[in-house]
């Protein structure tokens, strides 16, 4: 899955241009290219332009909408002056929010929204309402959700009659609170780590795939190190694709893709030979032993499991 948060340009609300629908254009080809079809979105992402640029390529490529999956995400406000920013899934901000990804996009339907993160405030069955009206009108043709525990997920489905199929978390090699929480039961360490546990088997159990954003966990174990463990992981990481003819980047996403729970991990990046470099992960089944993932993820914790 190709994450297209970084196109469109600068995190600003200037206007972009015939340079950021060029780049726009060379990380979908790349995408494309290496076997990706589903990209991810979100209404907020560099204020809407990364919607809008991707629009500007599927109006270029009417042909390209049929043979790809279009997923958005809205429920988040930025800052605007001197208001923070803030989150909002009323209902009726729900609509709008969609309606106006619509626009941007240049589609008549969206084939996958997830609410981004949980709004304390949000009724429940002000969300269902908003669900059923966006699919009943065709807008929407299935929904999930972004950031959020099992408990969370659990009392939403019960007014929504919808089946929330998504949930999309950050998880990598590097960011591993979703995993170690479940071997951290029954120890010291568990009160620190803060990841709802259950919430990885209840989308197991009930079918909700789940995305993991931030995947590459930023270049950390691919060129960007920044610690004595990072460097140490960052050698073995490199000595597998060796010797498994395959890059760095797929290896970090094969350790994801080897986990039962069937992970889709998310390229986040927008430079073509760097998505390029994931094209394995896409094309060919996770590579790695019981021991090899073991390792990888002792040599980046920097400690041995409990």
């Amino acid at each position: 899955m190709f994450g297209c948060m970084g196109l469109g340009g600068t995190w600003d609300p200037q206007p972009y241009g015939a340079a950021e629908i060029a780049e726009a254009e060379a990380a979908i080809g790349a995408a494309l290219d290496s076997g990706i079809t589903t990209f991810d979105h979100a209404d907020i992402y560099r204020h809407g332009k990364a919607e809008a640029v991707f629009g500007e390529v599927l109006t270029r490529s009417p042909e390209l909408r049929q043979h790809i999956v279009l997923q958005t995400k809205c429920g988040i406000r930025l800052a605007e002056g001197e208001r923070p920013g803030f989150y909002d899934l009323r209902g009726k901000s729900i609509i709008r929010r969609v309606e106006e990804s619509l626009s941007r996009l240049r589609t008549d339907v969206i084939d996958v929204l997830l609410l981004h993160r949980p709004d304390p405030l949000a009724d429940p069955e002000d969300i269902a309402q908003a669900v059923s009206t966006l699919h009943q009108q065709g807008l929407v043709r299935s929904f999930g959700v972004s950031n959020c525990g099992a408990q969370q997920i659990t009392l939403l489905q019960r007014h929504v009659d919808q089946p929330l199929v998504v949930n999309q978390l950050e998880m990598s090699l590097h960011h591993r609170d979703w995993l170690e929480a479940g071997v951290l039961v029954n120890t010291a360490e568990a009160a620190a780590n803060g990841f709802p546990f259950g919430t990885i088997e209840h989308c197991q159990a009930n079918g909700i795939r789940l995305q993991a954003w931030g995947s590459l966990a930023q270049g950390r174990y691919s060129g960007r190190a920044q610690t004595t463990t990072d460097q140490a992981t960052e050698r073995m990481v490199a000595s597998l694709a060796a010797a498994k003819n395959t890059t760095p980047e797929t290896v970090l996403l094969w350790w994801l893709q080897r986990h039962p729970a069937r992970i889709s991990p998310i390229i986040g990046t927008s430079r073509p030979h760097r998505i390029r470099a994931c094209q394995d992960a896409v094309r060919r089944d996770p590579n790695l032993t019981h021991q090899e993932w073991y390792d990888l993820w002792i040599a980046a914790r920097g400690a041995s499991l409990p």
